[in-house]
């Protein structure tokens, strides 16, 4: 039998965090709560987690903070709870590599919905490419690694991605210069059963530029093609 995902909620709102993780595990999540950043640091070194729902407003070290700690270091799946007013916070904690938001006040059905499409998009399974997973995919300068899901620089280091960053890059590599609408870029890079509220491709163009093209204003490897959506210009060598 499967076992079921790991969550780990950090919320400080107490009635919150146990409505959150009380709905969690009845539906098939095996959800744990903290409420600030040294409890999650904390449950992080004593359990296997898979995903993180992590609110940006907590005492001490803000969710914001906390994202970006985690980024540095881990590719942790993270959910960010956000207020409904802060759009900032919700562009921001995309910006600092978290993979999804859900605003409050929300359903715990939304938020149970973003915790699967995100698992999903994690484990691969949306539409795959050719090449063997083992493959390394070597494009302007930058090093691809599908196995260890990392991208490397012509310095050998590595580039801290998203999982949704890093399936879109991949979903790119996959088709180099063919013309990509959204939508063909959603069931690339999320499959084809992706929830349809999942944040906009845009953002996460917008994002990738900024990680691998040397000016994001003027980019060169990734084109906007108007009324078309995106193309992957650079040549791609499999190694």
């Amino acid at each position: 039998m499967e076992k079921p995902p790991r969550v780990l909620v950090v919320e400080d709102n107490r009635e919150i965090r146990e409505l959150v993780t009380r709905y969690l595990n009845e539906h098939g999540v095996h959800a744990l709560g903290v409420g600030d950043g040294r409890a999650m640091r904390a449950a992080l070194e004593r359990e296997a987690v898979d995903l993180v729902v992590l609110d940006v407003m907590l005492p001490g070290e803000d969710g914001l903070t906390l994202c970006r700690q985690l980024r540095e270091h881990s590719r942790l799946p993270i959910i960010m709870l956000t207020a409904l007013a802060e759009h900032s916070d919700r562009v921001v904690g995309l910006e600092m590599g978290a993979d999804d938001y859900v605003t409050k006040p929300f359903d715990p059905r939304e938020l149970l919905a973003r915790i699967k499409a995100v698992l999903r998009r994690c484990e691969g399974r949306g539409e795959t490419a050719p090449f063997a997973t083992e493959a390394r995919i070597r494009f302007a300068g930058w090093t691809l690694h599908p196995a260890r899901r990392e991208l490397v620089d012509a310095e050998g280091m590595v580039e801290p991605l998203s999982s949704g960053e890093f399936d879109l890059l991949l979903a790119f590599v996959h088709h180099p210069r063919q013309v990509l609408s959204r939508e063909r870029l959603l069931d690339l890079a999320r499959g084809k059963g992706a929830e349809l509220y999942d944040r906009s491709i845009d953002t996460q163009v917008m994002r990738l530029r900024r990680k691998i093209e040397a000016d994001p204003k003027d980019p060169q490897w990734i084109k906007t093609v108007w009324g078309g959506g995106y193309m992957f210009t650079p040549e791609v060598e499999v190694l």
